[in-house]
């Protein structure tokens, strides 16, 4: 079976075609494209389709947005997604939208161990609920159960579910945020832009200096890469700062998640952000904001943590969704 997979973020539109023999997909051709270089999905899509001359007889795509009756408003583009628009591309091959979270979460099954590392050992209930929090350009959730042994996912829209400062340097960071927009979502603070935003408070409450020569960079390149390099290699005491607030509301809201859906058996961080900052998530700020739940905590102690290094987990995903 050939089928047509895709991952649609904000940043980057990742197609691939795939051979699907034993429930194992395969690529045969994949492309990245820069979405905001492109007016609409199908555009990319007719692009792709004309180079590989594929013959696909099924297309799932993982949409950063809420999907509904086959359409999707996109989070983070001006693009409106319509399942029946690709189908007219493809041919008879059905299409189908599903969340990227979703399509992350599908594609779990089809990892090897090497494809994570683990950050907490837990002691994981088999056949408990799961949960996949991704920041990357904006922020997702998304939960799994188990039924006649095997994962379904589930999507929601909880990056956009309010954000609930932990201390009073984050309350502080809240009342900036609000001068600025009405909602301070989960994802202004945890995501790409969101890493910028921490570092913005920082900077423009006179925490910290910036100094003329990061500025400069932060000006001219990707703001949120820039912190966290300098962060990582600790070139900037405003950076470091920046990054270690970031990690620590991530594992806040992870474990948020986790009591969410009552994932005891087990939560995976994925997304761009998470294996760029591996060394800093190991260390024990991730998880102490994660399993500090007050009467909680023992539960979520019990709960593994894992981070997912393989960056195609949705597109991987997504064609196993289609292959379904």
């Amino acid at each position: 079976m050939i089928i047509l997979a895709g991952d649609i973020g904000g940043t980057n539109t990742r197609l691939a075609i795939f051979e699907v023999e034993d429930e194992r997909p395969k690529v045969i051709l994949e492309q990245t494209y820069r979405s905001k270089e492109h007016g609409n999905l199908e555009e990319i899509v007719s692009q792709f389709l004309t180079q590989s001359g594929a013959n696909v007889k099924a297309a799932c795509f993982g949409v950063a947005g809420p999907v509904r009756d086959g359409r999707a408003r996109t989070a983070n583009l001006p693009w409106v997604i319509d399942a029946s628009e690709l189908a007219r591309l493809t041919g008879s091959a059905p299409v189908t939208l599903i969340n990227d979270l979703e399509a992350n979460a599908y594609g779990l099954d089809g990892l090897d161990s090497d494809d994570f590392v683990l950050l907490n050992e837990g002691a994981p209930d088999v056949r408990g609920n799961e949960a996949i929090i991704s920041a990357g350009t904006g922020l997702g959730e998304a939960g799994l159960r188990f039924e006649a042994g095997k994962r379904r996912p589930f999507a929601t829209e909880g990056g956009h579910a309010d954000f609930a400062p932990r201390d009073e340097l984050q309350i502080d960071l809240l009342r900036f945020l609000m001068a600025e927009t009405p909602h301070v979502s989960c994802e202004r603070v945890l995501s790409g832009p969101g890493l910028l935003n921490i570092y913005r408070f920082l900077r423009d409450t006179k925490r910290f200096a910036e100094p003329a020569w990061l500025a400069e960079q932060v000006s001219k390149k990707d703001p949120s890469a820039v912190i966290s390099k300098m962060a990582l290699e600790e070139e900037s005491e405003l950076c470091v700062q920046a990054l270690d607030i970031f990690v620590s509301i991530y594992g806040a809201e992870a474990g948020n998640l986790a009591l969410r859906v009552l994932a005891t058996g087990g939560v995976f961080v994925g997304g761009g952000i998470a294996p760029k900052i591996i060394r800093k998530l190991k260390k024990s700020g991730f998880i102490e904001t994660f399993v500090a739940k007050g009467r909680m905590r023992s539960l979520m102690e019990a709960i593994p943590v894992r981070v997912i290094m393989n960056d195609k987990t949705a597109l991987l995903g997504a064609a196993l969704r289609a292959a379904s």
